[in-house]
């Protein structure tokens, strides 16, 4: 028997993350850790809404919601001191005094190269990033903070209010960076 392609050199592929090593980072919520996440923060924005009128209006304020502003504040945000970083981003970190004091991430998103870059560009920023997931039900429970259907990615705008102050105790932070 003749044996076909016998020149052909074997390619060995990366592995691809599972679920289960992102999961398993200390910044990943679900089931009661989750459920006690989300409602601290629901808790606060209702609170804020209770002294300020305009709030339910300009929840933007508070938040960056979706992928594509998430990743256009981080964009705009200046690198690390010994980050990599091209004449474009120091010129667009110029542009924006806007700083993200962390980054929510549904897991269950499909297909996941659509937040497969935030991780990486906040870590080079300094961003906390929260992975959320509930079994499918990650970006709805994102959503139900914001009053939308659902969210992907939901960036906390580092203002020095209550929010931030529940965020920085989630993630044991003793500075709340803010304006």
């Amino acid at each position: 028997m003749r044996m076909k392609n016998r020149n052909k050199s074997s390619v060995v592929l990366p592995q691809k993350l599972s679920n289960d090593s992102i999961l398993q980072q200390p910044n990943s919520y679900e089931g009661e850790s989750l459920l006690h996440l989300l409602n601290s923060i629901q808790r606060e924005i209702k609170l804020a809404r209770l002294s300020d009128e305009s709030l339910p209006h300009k929840i933007w304020l508070k938040f960056s919601i979706g992928v594509n502003d998430v990743t256009r504040v981080l964009e705009r945000m200046p690198p690390l001191h010994g980050s990599l970083s091209s004449p474009t981003e120091s010129s667009n970190a110029k542009m924006s005094p806007l700083h993200l004091q962390a980054i929510l991430i549904a897991t269950d998103c499909n297909p996941r190269s659509l937040t497969k870059h935030l991780p990486s560009l906040a870590s080079s920023r300094g961003v906390s990033v929260i992975f959320v997931k509930d079994n499918k039900g990650g970006s709805f429970k994102l959503g139900e903070i914001v009053n939308l259907k659902t969210a992907m990615a939901i960036g906390v705008k580092a203002r020095g209010n209550a929010i931030n102050k529940v965020i920085a105790e989630i993630l044991g932070d003793n500075d709340i960076v803010g304006p």
